[in-house]
């Protein structure tokens, strides 16, 4: 198995970081012709998601109806420190994401890419990748 971490830096509270290059590369140093890859958020307000990665308005999109949707959500969050929704999205969303490698390369269709869904930025983060 081979790790890499890879450094986001975001700029808005809510944004979706596109990272599929940096995981692109993680696999291909890996040297790993067929397996998994495991893509790893290690914060608790950061989710991992795969989505279109073609046109740019649709991280927007997604980061503008995450926005929209906490704003009709009818919830008293008694965390102190006001990021709850934060973490809440980044449990609907998920920490993690398994992609398959084929032929020494992820396995992803024509559109898909890999993003950090950052939900109390900015801020600096970790992505952890592993490769079987």
């Amino acid at each position: 198995m081979k790790f890499t971490d890879i450094a986001v830096q975001t700029g808005d509270r809510y944004q979706l970081v596109s990272i599929t290059g940096d995981v692109r590369r993680a696999v291909e140093d890996a040297g790993v012709e067929e397996g998994l890859c495991v893509i790893s958020s290690t914060h608790t307000t950061a989710a991992i998601t795969v989505n279109e990665d073609y046109d740019r308005d649709v991280p927007r999109d997604l980061a503008a109806a995450c926005r929209a949707f906490l704003e009709v959500l009818d919830v008293r969050f008694e965390h102190a420190e006001g990021n709850s929704d934060s973490h809440l999205l980044t449990s609907l969303f998920g920490q993690s994401q398994t992609l398959l490698v084929r032929g020494g390369t992820l396995d992803l269709g024509r559109w898909q890419g890999i993003f950090l869904a950052e939900f109390d930025g900015p801020r600096s983060r970790t992505v952890r990748v592993a490769v079987v």
